[in-house]
């Protein structure tokens, strides 16, 4: 009896240990929530992008770690989830995200996004209002919600007038389906034109130390309009993260291998940059990882990064990029090696 009362004791204490790690980290992001354009949504600077879970580029992806991961990105203080009508063949992300967070709703900020569906395994942009309107009340009964907070355009559809599907948002946003529109892969000129129909909360775009296109143009009119940058791609689909070797074999299926980032000489550049991290990552106690979401997310403009992940390790290591500040020196030093490295083969998601 002795043996079984310590061992409930013992079990008690964890718990309670746990519990008390568990709330004072979610206390410390809830205290950096930022605003969503001008509306009163409020975010955490980290967001979960869930392209990967949906398993159409990115291999070894199995359901459990998927929505394990998603519970995970939760337990360690993020509340900010980015998905797609597109991310998966048949909506598995937007299905995964409803089956590990529905009973959590009222805890997250959800953003999906319209326009982009699969036609032969391909993508195909369509952003007609007909079809923006009904993709939007698929992705709701996907999410088993009745609005979600952020629904973007993925990208300007070349054969519909802008006006047009911006109209479409703004139907919804009146509506009530969504809480505020957002416009992904465009250029400024399509930020005029869209907003001029429909209030903008966001634009969503590729960025990270070694991408910085948006800064000559994009960001600065986010920050001069009110728009939040919610960025992707921090760590270049895993390149940043610093977990990659120099004679990593990518799998035939891994999507990354059609990005000039991932072979030949700037392979070997991007591995010579990053193995110039390490120092400034263990003299600040933090992963490599950790240290290029800090940088990104402090940038002038940059509201929140999106980080994608599919095993709960990984989204844990991404949390931790959030709650602490790099020096003035180690900054200088960081965008220092940055500029070392030099201009880096970009290429975007939405072509």
């Amino acid at each position: 009896m002795d043996a079984a009362f310590r061992v409930i004791v013992f079990v008690s204490f964890v718990y309670f240990v746990v519990s008390l790690v568990l709330n004072n980290m979610f206390q410390r992001h809830q205290s950096e929530l930022r605003r969503l354009g001008s509306t009163d949504i409020r975010v955490t600077p980290i967001a979960m992008g869930c392209w990967p879970i949906a398993g159409i580029t990115s291999v070894d992806v199995n359901e459990a770690d998927s929505l394990a991961t998603l519970q995970a990105a939760v337990d360690s203080g993020i509340n900010f989830f980015d998905t797609a009508y597109c991310y998966g063949f048949e909506g598995e992300s937007e299905r995964m995200i409803a089956r590990a967070l529905r009973f959590r709703r009222d805890e997250i900020v959800i953003a999906t996004k319209g326009g982009i569906h699969w036609e032969n395994r391909k993508q195909a942009k369509d952003g007609s209002p007909e079809t923006l309107k009904r993709q939007c009340e698929e992705s709701l009964r996907r999410l088993a919600t009745d609005r979600v907070d952020l629904l973007y355009l993925h990208a300007p559809d070349p054969n519909v007038p802008l006006a047009e599907s911006a109209g479409a948002l703004k139907e919804l946003l009146d509506s009530g389906k969504t809480r505020a529109v957002g416009l992904s892969n465009a250029s400024v000129a399509q930020l005029v034109e869209f907003s001029a129909v429909c209030p903008l909360a966001a634009f969503q775009q590729h960025y990270n130390m070694l991408q910085r296109e948006i800064e000559a143009g994009p960001l600065p009119w986010c920050q001069a309009n009110g728009v939040s940058a919610i960025i992707y791609w921090p760590l270049m689909k895993g390149l940043l993260a610093g977990k990659l070797p120099r004679d990593h074999v990518f799998d035939p299926r891994d999507g990354r291998q059609k990005y000039p980032m991932f072979h030949g000489d700037e392979w070997l550049k991007n591995q010579d940059f990053i193995d110039n991290l390490r120092p400034i990552a263990k003299e600040a106690g933090k992963s490599v990882a950790e240290l290029v979401i800090n940088w990104t997310i402090h940038q002038p403009g940059i509201t929140v990064a999106l980080c994608g992940a599919k095993r709960p390790g990984q989204i844990q290591d991404d949390a931790g990029g959030m709650g602490w500040r790099l020096t003035d020196d180690q900054i200088t030093r960081i965008n220092e090696l940055i500029a070392k490295r030099g201009p880096a083969a970009s290429r975007g998601a939405v072509t």
